[in-house]
């Protein structure tokens, strides 16, 4: 199984093993990974699940859509080149090892 590793707002690191076809914000909120509120449940509609990639892993990700990328221009935490909606990234073995960092705040 995958290994995502979720830096967490204090700077600890929690790793976990995800489940392929699942999406990094139901990996986070099964592993009770705190900072990922995820309100919507994953329908992309309310970017809670705001993380930020590691530049490493971003040229494996598609693009976000235009839902996302307009959703990331509203988050509670600045956005950055790496920011992403967890709910919109599904686990692959290509991103074994997928480093996420958790914003300061997602509301």
């Amino acid at each position: 199984m995958p290994t995502i590793h979720y830096i967490l707002k204090d700077g600890s690191t929690r790793s976990v093993e995800a489940k392929p076809g699942a999406s990094v914000m139901e990996t986070a909120i099964h592993h009770n990974i705190r900072g990922i509120d995820a309100e919507c449940g994953g329908s992309c509609s309310c970017a809670t699940c705001h993380v930020y990639v590691a530049e490493a892993f971003l040229p494996r990700l598609d693009p976000p859509d235009e839902m996302e990328d307009e959703l990331l221009d509203g988050t509670a935490s600045a956005r950055e080149p790496g920011s992403r909606l967890s709910c919109q990234i599904t686990v692959t073995a290509e991103l074994d090892g997928l480093t996420v960092r958790v914003p300061p705040t997602q509301v």
